[in-house]
């Protein structure tokens, strides 16, 4: 006849020796107890951690002792199911043996693989920031390469935007009453400016001289009648 409580007694008694550290003793009747398991080989701000309670049913190690996860840290829910399901079938492969130091090593074995996944996942999402910013450094110095299709979008932007800016120039003359008029247009609109500059000198009380000296005497020139615009043949028959 198996002695389950002598079997239980021995193994306790190892694995208080075996994880020193990291075993807690939480009732005598039933035995329970704890254990913290923490993943090998990460940065600290990357390992997990879970503290796993276990507890001696009555025909332990025949039967499977009950188990749960009481605390976790840096590991998500999935995770957290998977292992459940690893400590069912470890516990269901062990019947007949005492298990938990297999069972606990089952865990450890998982948490380092999680641990792993990260890291890799990590360089991975590092690899990717290096090489979107490698690229953004190349566009950076090499610009956007020229197409038909991006130069004639370019083209009807730049000119809409010189046309609206056309407009408000156009506006804001209009509204400051600064609208520019030619040469041409000024004496258009006012036929006396050809004269003006002699009547202000007379009405300010100033004789304006015309040297007559400075022009060449008309009978002096030789000029052919048909070099004059109001020259016609047919007045001079007449005469």
């Amino acid at each position: 006849m198996t002695d389950y409580a002598d079997e239980q007694r021995n193994e306790l008694e190892a694995l208080e020796s075996i994880y020193a550290d990291s075993f807690t003793v939480l009732s005598s009747t039933p035995p329970s107890f704890s254990i913290t398991v923490s993943s090998e080989g990460g940065e600290e701000e990357e390992n997990v951690e879970l503290t796993l309670k276990f507890t001696y049913v009555a025909s332990y190690p025949d039967e499977p002792p009950l188990y749960e996860i009481i605390a976790q840290e840096n590991i998500e829910d999935v995770d957290v199911t998977g292992i459940l399901t690893l400590l069912q079938e470890q516990a269901q492969e062990n019947l007949g043996m005492v298990m938990i130091f297999t069972l606990v090593s089952a865990v450890q074995d998982r948490l380092n693989e999680i641990i792993d996944q990260v890291k890799t996942r990590r360089q991975q999402e590092k690899i990717e920031q290096e090489k979107e910013a490698e690229e953004a450094e190349k566009v950076r110095f090499h610009g956007t390469p020229v197409t038909i299709e991006n130069f004639l979008s370019w083209k009807a932007k730049f000119e809409a935007e010189i046309a609206d800016l056309r407009r408000k120039k156009q506006k804001e003359d209009e509204q400051s009453g600064k609208s520019k008029l030619t040469g041409k247009q000024l004496f258009e609109t006012d036929h006396n400016l050809d004269t003006s500059d002699i009547k202000f000198l007379e009405e300010a009380g100033n004789s304006v001289e015309v040297d007559e000296s400075l022009f060449q005497d008309l009978d002096d020139l030789e000029l052919d009648d048909e070099d004059d615009p109001d020259y016609n043949p047919l007045d001079l028959e007449s005469d």
